[in-house]
């Protein structure tokens, strides 16, 4: 029985378990704007969007986050997912700038997070 793992195998896991743990903060973002969660309804009142736009914004994050998982069979969708995903959050810390709300710590870590996950899908597939 052999004790260490290739490379191959670690890049597997580190793949896996940045896919996963991204998908799952996504996936609860997008849960929290479709019923409409006190933290995602004040997030969205700070920045001045409209709450109406919760909802489709939370089919954005729902999309990323299945796309995400997508990508572990079919490994094109899993990165436009992750470069979806980067846009998106970037676009939010740029809302949340716009409004000089320097509290960031939030929606940073859903775009670090993101920005993993962009990294290790070009990392193991490349742009294919």
């Amino acid at each position: 029985m052999r004790a260490e793992l290739t490379v191959e195998e670690l890049m597997f896991a580190v793949y896996a378990v940045v896919n996963v743990l991204a998908a799952l903060a996504v996936a609860g973002a997008a849960w929290m704007d479709f019923v409409r969660h006190p933290v995602a309804v004040g997030a969205a009142d700070t920045v001045g969007t409209p709450r109406s736009w919760m909802y489709p914004l939370g089919v954005v994050l729902a999309a990323g986050a299945i796309g995400l998982l997508a990508g572990f069979v079919v490994p094109p969708i899993g990165t436009a997912a992750a470069i979806g995903l980067v846009l998106y959050f970037v676009c939010a810390v740029g809302a949340h700038l716009r409004v000089r709300d320097f509290k960031l710590t939030a929606v940073g870590t859903f775009l670090a997070l993101c920005v993993a996950a962009l990294i290790v899908n070009l990392a193991r597939h490349g742009l294919s």
